[in-house]
């Protein structure tokens, strides 16, 4: 479904796997990236040479993408790309946090988060994600909430920066079972349910961390007790307000923003 979470199968047969680019001039790239957002919410590959941005997809989301640019270029990958890509997927350090796939090797020392990028989740390498992250680096330990958990690369960085108990929350059935097995892997304890960020009540917790849609974020506000929150999901020109809250600290990167909003005491 277009604009929606996939979750996979495994293949029985070879599929033909397709990849779909679209290019853009830089000062096109946040309206580009907005649909992109749209059409693929699980992540799509960035390149920028001379001043031309392209955005690319794979596999199913690809079908959205060429229904919606039926003028972008289109190429076969082979079956063999679910093992090729591991070529373009390589661990991160978020000051002394390492994230990255379980085939690279890594320091025993950092604080280690393994999330495989096999998964139609976050890897951790988005920058949405690691704009949390450094976010969150700076704020002492608590209980967190991860509203929209995803691949739960955040909820498992939180217990690996001291925070706990930790709490993620997915509407989608498969991000809280992708959620609950990278736990496992890595070995920490999170309370992993299925919610809709929309509505419903939130657990009281210290700290929350939403890297989720706009229009989402922007619900937060009256429905969470946190001291703190780190939202995420959207561009730098978009400047989110959450009520009850005062805006803190804004990161970005690549064309994304991250910000922490503390909890207004007047």
């Amino acid at each position: 479904m277009c604009g929606g979470r996939a979750s996979f199968t495994p293949r029985r047969e070879p599929v033909l796997v397709i990849r779909v680019a679209v290019t853009a001039t830089t000062d096109q790239a946040e309206e580009l990236r907005a649909r992109f957002i749209e059409l693929a919410p699980e992540g799509f590959e960035e390149q920028e040479r001379a001043g031309v941005l392209e955005l690319a997809v794979y596999g199913p989301a690809a079908e959205c993408v060429l229904a919606a640019f039926p003028d972008a270029a289109v190429s076969e990958v082979g079956d063999d790309w679910s093992e090729r890509w591991r070529e373009f997927h390589h661990a991160i350090w978020i000051g002394h946090l390492w994230v990255g796939p379980p085939w690279e090797a890594r320091d025993e020392r950092s604080a280690a988060v393994v999330i495989d990028p096999g998964q139609a989740f976050g890897t951790g390498a988005h920058a949405t994600t690691r704009l949390c992250l450094e976010l969150l680096l700076d704020r002492p330990g608590g209980s967190l909430l991860d509203v929209g958990c995803g691949s739960g690369v955040l909820s498992i960085a939180a217990v690996r920066l001291g925070f706990a108990p930790v709490i993620a929350l997915d509407i989608d059935p498969v991000a809280v079972e992708v959620t609950s097995e990278n736990a496992r892997v890595n070995g920490v304890e999170i309370a992993v349910r299925q919610a809709d960020a929309r509505t419903g009540d939130f657990p009281v917790t210290d700290m929350t961390v939403a890297n989720i849609a706009l229009a989402d974020v922007q619900l937060l506000g009256p429905r969470l007790s946190s001291r703190a929150i780190i939202t995420s999901g959207y561009l730098g020109s978009d400047r989110p307000e959450l009520s009850g809250y005062d805006h803190s600290e804004r990161r970005e990167r690549e064309g994304w923003a991250a910000d922490l909003f503390e909890r207004r005491t007047r």
